[in-house]
């Protein structure tokens, strides 16, 4: 776990270097970006990078960078009264609230365009072919779009004060969850350019999916069980919304099993695709036994 946290530390460092120079000067686009938080999804696009040998310094960070202000607009816009109306965000005021919500859901729109011209920086750097380069925007805009997060934000609004059976739950989580994760982990792949790599991209999709909904579901475990300063953002919002969650569907001790299971399937899928790479396997660990 030491090593996790070291290679947690400078994939944040790696990003935060990027977005810093990129950002433009709205200051609750700096607001949202770089505040704390876990950078999750740019470390998955490093150690996919490495888990397929690859060894550019040139390039990588940025479509990592790219990944983190996908996450965050979602983030900002997840936030506002018309969505999930929410006060506070990796401990402290969302941007609705530090700010206004016009400006909140501008700083969301311009930070779209941000996550692009950042994605194009680093694939101009990193001198793929021009299939695998599209593959890659591909990959980070379908995941942002109505197949994946604004799919799943959209169904996840439509279910509150519902039953939905897991079937259902499942596919909102997916998509509002799970497919940037998963985009994150194949957009890494396919930037060290591989030969010959499909099995092994598809590797890295399969373990992406499981450990997406994975840290939904432990998402869900420490909505219900901790605290809003353990988590930095406000605990037990689902129960308050009478949103339907993997808690409320399995109980506690279920969901926690459920997750575990996902995280080990991770595992499986890397070692089907012939994919050696310890620091994937301690996120997938990580992704379900993290304190917030």
């Amino acid at each position: 776990m030491k090593a996790l946290a070291s290679y947690l530390a400078d994939a944040r460092s790696r990003v935060d270097a990027v977005l810093t120079t990129a950002t433009s000067d709205d200051e609750v686009v700096r607001y949202s970006l770089l505040g704390e938080g876990k950078r999750l999804r740019p470390t998955l696009v490093f150690a996919a990078h490495e888990a397929l040998r690859g060894s550019s310094t040139a390039g990588v960070a940025e479509l990592a960078a790219a990944v983190e202000v996908v996450h965050a607009y979602s983030l900002v816009h997840d936030d506002l009264p018309c969505m999930d109306d929410d006060d506070l965000r990796r401990g402290r005021p969302t941007a609705h609230r530090a700010f206004d919500v016009p400006r909140a859901t501008r700083a969301g729109y311009e930070m779209v365009a941000l996550a692009a011209r950042v994605l194009e920086h680093g694939l101009a750097a990193l001198r793929l072919a021009d299939d695998k380069a599209r593959e890659i925007r591909l990959e980070l805009f379908r995941a942002a779009g109505a197949g994946g997060m604004i799919g799943g934000q959209a169904l996840d609004l439509e279910a509150e004060a519902k039953a939905l059976p897991i079937d259902a739950l499942t596919e909102v989580h997916r998509r509002k969850t799970g497919a940037l994760i998963s985009a994150s982990c194949v957009i890494g792949g396919l930037s060290a350019d591989p030969v010959g790599g499909g099995p092994q991209i598809e590797g890295l999709r399969a373990y992406g999916d499981a450990i997406g909904l994975a840290f939904q579901i432990a998402d869900d475990v420490l909505d219900a069980t901790a605290t809003s300063d353990q988590l930095g953002k406000t605990a037990g919002k689902d129960a308050a919304r009478a949103k339907a969650t993997f808690v409320t569907l399995l109980g506690v001790g279920a969901a926690r099993a459920e997750a575990e299971r996902l995280a080990a399937k991770a595992v499986d899928h890397l070692r089907d695709a012939g994919l050696v790479s310890p620091i994937l396997v301690e996120l997938a660990h990580y992704i379900v036994t993290r304190p917030n």
